[in-house]
């Protein structure tokens, strides 16, 4: 198995999941080794990583792998539905349960019953729905909203976050028996920057995926274009790169893909010789001192100046401007700082910016 793909990907064209999963490089390779190990059970599994690192590819490696294999496979992403809705999206509703419910439905628990149900940033679940899945994890029915009859189900969850949980735990803002039922079998799917040698079989797919899009014979890469994509960071991991490479072909001449065709975001950074002339201003900048750097020494300032409260002043900047960066979008600030929305929220409402826990994303 060199390259794992979703099934029909150009379907999911506007995604920002990862569409395709190597398992070239040693870590790769031993992270294969567990999948195969724990799929065959029915264990509850939570899969962690960055976003674009292909936790949906490795949640639907398990199912195929199980016995379930050729049951359902229902993907539902947590941080999609508003928090009036998500209860009746995982857990069905009936009919005259809320405005607007003018028919009973199941929902996806009930859909995916013999099957696999992913839950994709499950870290986002409001603490309504946590309580919830607990009871479902446990008892293995669900009760529809609006309903007081239970439906048993027979399906085997994985949770997928790009959050820390413990530090949600910690902070209050995720339940802790609810991530220790969904913590039982740990598959953990390092960036692309820790696994290079997966680099060039995920290049190889793109280059023919989008040849063949493009009706034009894959082209060759040459070795200092691959170089500079082993050198590089990949800050949107696998789908940073499917991108990169889709970019390359558009304007790539001559049957080849060369350093100079390679675009790359200003989020990510080229290390050693690969880096091009294009980056002398980054450079310039970091020889007057890296972003690491500058927050160390304003910090000393601050230590110095006996700030009072220093912590919580220091975290406060932290969430406002990250805040700012994001264009004031709850989900992108939490995906940027790697937090649940759900602590975020309640941080932004501590300090004053939004009305409360419920405020507007």
């Amino acid at each position: 198995m060199e390259v794992l793909s979703l099934p029909n990907p150009a379907d999911h064209a506007i995604s920002i999941r990862a569409k395709a999963l190597a398992f070239e490089d040693p870590a790769s390779r031993v992270l294969l080794e567990r999948i195969r190990l724990i799929a065959p059970s029915d264990a509850t599994v939570l899969v962690t990583g960055e976003s674009g690192t292909g936790k949906e590819l490795i949640a639907r490696l398990v199912h195929t792998l199980s016995e379930r294999g050729e049951r359902p496979f229902i993907a539902v992403n947590c941080g999609a539905f508003s928090d009036t809705l998500i209860e009746s999206e995982l857990f069905g509703h009936e009919r005259g349960a809320f405005t607007g419910a003018l028919e009973s439905r199941a929902g996806w628990f009930e859909a995916a019953h013999g099957g696999t149900l992913f839950l994709d940033e499950v870290g986002d679940l409001p603490p309504a729905a946590q309580v919830k899945l607990l009871r479902v994890v446990q008892e293995r029915e669900v009760v529809r909203v609006g309903s007081r009859k239970p439906v048993k189900i027979d399906v085997r969850l994985v949770a997928a976050t790009n959050v820390r949980l413990e530090a949600a735990v910690r902070a209050g803002h995720f339940r802790e028996d609810l991530y220790y039922r969904l913590n039982v079998a740990k598959l953990a799917l390092l960036p692309l920057r820790e696994r290079p040698d997966d680099i060039a079989p995920l290049t190889r797919h793109f280059l023919d995926l989008y040849g063949k899009r493009l009706r034009i014979a894959a082209p060759v890469l040459d070795a200092d274009a691959l170089l500079r994509l082993k050198r590089y960071s990949w800050p949107g991991n696998i789908r940073e790169l499917e991108n990169v490479i889709h970019h390359a072909l558009l304007i790539s001449r001559g049957g080849k893909v060369t350093a100079a065709d390679l675009h790359f975001s200003s989020l990510g950074e080229l290390s050693g010789a690969a880096a091009p002339a294009a980056t002398a201003t980054a450079t310039a900048a970091t020889a007057a001192g890296t972003p690491q750097e500058a927050l160390r020494a304003a910090l000393l300032r601050l230590f110095d100046a006996d700030h009072p409260d220093l912590w919580q002043a220091i975290e406060g900047e932290v969430f406002a401007s990250a805040y700012e960066y994001s264009d004031r979008n709850q989900l992108q600030t939490a995906r940027l700082l790697n937090l649940s929305r759900n602590i975020v929220r309640a941080r932004l409402a501590d300090l004053g910016i939004i009305k409360g826990a419920a405020g507007a994303l």
